[in-house]
């Protein structure tokens, strides 16, 4: 694969993590607080106060934070591929432009 292609693949990956991390993300947000702050949580999505396990709602933050890390890890180790490629050592001389030096 192209060593462009691995970089563009790469940013896209990160964008993918971040946006994985940053939007669906922020429904942890009030669990944390409201085990810091109550000990007890509770879940306002279907539109009425329903108890939860704070641990477990806990557990699920630190994996979907774990999973958004790996898929933004990935991301960083296609770019740094693409970067550290062969961008024109393996560029055939039958395929090379420009005057031929004999």
């Amino acid at each position: 694969m192209s060593d462009i292609r691995l970089i563009l693949i790469g940013s896209l990956i990160i964008f993918a993590g971040f946006y994985i991390a940053g939007m669906a993300g922020s429904q942890y947000n009030q669990i944390s607080i409201q085990k810091n702050q109550f000990d007890d949580c509770y879940d306002y999505s279907s539109g009425t106060a329903i108890h939860v396990n704070c641990v477990q709602q806990e557990q699920d933050a630190l994996l979907h934070l774990g999973l958004a890390l790996c898929i933004i890890g990935g991301g960083v180790y296609l770019i740094f591929k693409g970067i550290k490629g062969r961008w024109d050592q393996n560029v055939k001389s039958d395929e090379m432009v420009g005057p031929k030096h004999d």
